[in-house]
């Protein structure tokens, strides 16, 4: 049953009780019901209603159901309960999502629904998206010795984007972006990677990270990709002001449950009060206490260091808030949080200024793809100026991981210590692969967006996106702004196509060679 309260100047006072659905109510009935559901309806007197200047009156104009429920169910006693949410109905139903959910249904109804749903298409949704990932990669976790992660996980080795048949990178690199994208073969693995239910989105976590902490597990899609592709868990954290300790994670997770004992007497208490911010969860589009969530259970939402875990990331995706329409919005991982004190740019797209302004807009709305609706519907965390200065200072604090090989007042190798191989690859990431111009030491950044404009080739424009800091890079597969790139011998052919630098293989391998020893 469809409820309505509206003016009405055509219907008297003695149109009170059961009317026929007229020309009039039937253009209500097919803008505010479904057809089939309605057989005819009554109208009744709105108390406390008053009329206008012209007399009008207020009316309840109420659809009973086809059935033939709806009779019965008025003549029934209301609940106290009923009769207090009838007094007080605006004509504008809150308790549902607005955006497309069906009237007349509970909340919890239509929650139970979506989930039932969700579970029962997530096999086929995880299978489809496997065979995506088939179809562009070589998904073999290979390493090599001496190719490690700052704790020592091993580093994924590639390439890893699989070519049309009888196609080689180096014959490929020689055929113009015309020809390729006429012949259509530009690499599938070089396009844009999708979310792994695009038409949702949302923040997918890997498995390591659900394992330790189940509150983020998602009833509708799991992650992606295999876990030799994605960074350590749990990474590293390296102060600036601590330099001569190391990692002082202690192993773990850092976590509300653990932050002050790991951090304080180490940091200053306006940096601690900032961590306290980082670590607290709130609201978020997929997790928060509202029937609408992807989460099986209520959750208090999550945290900024559930993303940046330890300051870093572990690979989590999501999408971009700041595009229209659905499709269109590119997958985003998770940036590291190292270095930030060296950065004048913050966003893959929105090119936020400062650290502040990248902190509040996230936990305002980027955690709700950039809706305010939304937002303040589950819960948008609005934070006073002074806590979002304390949490800016201490993302400033946490530095890039040590990399010995490197000349501390340059950034530059030095090359007493260098093999010839990354000594090549420097020459050549300041020469011949022209990588400075997008990336300047000392965090191998230049603080600004490019577009690659790979419509060139025949595949979608990315647009101009935020050039990342490359120090420390070796810790922080997959790459791009959206992990289509699984390793970095995936990323030098990628750039080497995209750049025309028609690199051999020798200077292919020297220029990786460098970049993990940034």
């Amino acid at each position: 049953m469809t409820i309505l309260v509206f003016i009405a100047r055509e219907l008297p006072s003695s149109a009170i009780g059961h009317t026929p659905l007229n020309s009039h109510s039937l253009t209500i009935r097919e803008r505010f019901s479904q057809p089939h559901e309605v057989s005819h309806a009554y109208v009744t007197k709105k108390a406390n209603c008053h009329s206008g200047a012209s007399g009008s009156v207020c009316f309840r104009l109420v659809f009973v159901g086809a059935q033939g429920h709806g009779e019965e169910k008025r003549n029934q006693p209301q609940s106290a309960i009923e009769k207090a949410k009838e007094k007080g109905f605006d004509g504008v139903d809150f308790s549902y999502d607005l955006f497309g959910a069906p009237s007349g249904q509970s909340t919890a109804h239509i929650a139970e629904e979506v989930m039932r749903k969700d579970m029962g298409d997530k096999p086929r949704v995880m299978a489809n998206h496997a065979a995506l990932l088939q179809a562009r990669y070589t998904l073999e976790c290979k390493t090599q010795t001496g190719a490690i992660m700052t704790k020592g996980k091993p580093q994924p080795i590639g390439p890893t984007v699989q070519l049309k048949e009888g196609m080689t990178w180096d014959k490929l690199s020689h055929i113009s972006p015309e020809d390729i994208r006429r012949q259509k073969l530009f690499p599938s693995g070089f396009m844009r990677l999708p979310h792994v239910k695009h038409e949702v989105g949302g923040q997918v976590f890997p498995q390591k990270q659900v394992e330790q902490f189940p509150r983020l597990q998602r009833f509708d899609v799991d992650f992606d990709l295999p876990d030799c592709f994605l960074p350590e868990f749990p990474p590293p954290i390296f102060l600036t002001t601590h330099p001569e300790l190391g990692d002082v994670s202690q192993g773990e997770v850092l976590s509300a449950d653990n932050f002050d004992r790991l951090f304080r007497g180490l940091i200053t208490p306006v940096q601690l009060d900032g961590l306290r911010m980082l670590v607290t969860q709130f609201p978020q589009e997929e997790f928060n206490l509202t029937p609408d969530r992807k989460s099986p259970k209520p959750s208090l939402g999550v945290a900024c260091l559930d993303c940046h875990v330890n300051f870093h990331t572990t690979g989590q995706f999501h999408l971009n808030p700041d595009t229209r329409p659905q499709r269109d919005r590119l997958r985003l991982d998770t940036v590291s949080l190292r270095g930030m004190f060296n950065q004048q740019v913050h966003g893959s797209k929105r090119s936020l200024r400062s650290i502040e302004d990248f902190t509040e807009f996230e936990q305002r709305t980027a955690y709700f793809n950039g809706d305010p609706i939304r937002a303040m519907k589950k819960g948008m965390n609005v934070i006073d100026r002074l806590q979002v200065a304390h949490m800016a200072q201490i993302q400033n604090m946490i530095d890039f991981p040590p990399a010995p090989r490197l000349d501390p007042m340059t950034g530059r190798l030095d090359r007493a210590r260098a093999s010839q191989q990354e000594i090549a690859g420097e020459d050549l990431f300041f020469g011949k692969a022209r990588c400075v111009t997008c990336h300047q030491p000392p965090a191998y950044t230049d603080h600004m967006l490019h577009d690659l404009f790979l419509e060139r080739f025949g595949a979608e424009a990315d647009g101009p996106i935020k050039s990342f800091a490359l120090r420390g890079i070796k810790d922080s597969p997959p790459y791009l702004h959206d992990g289509r790139l699984l390793t970095l011998e995936d990323t030098v052919e990628f750039f080497n196509l995209v750049a025309g630098l028609q690199l051999n293989g020798d200077e292919k391998s020297a220029l990786v060679a460098f970049m993990r020893a940034l």
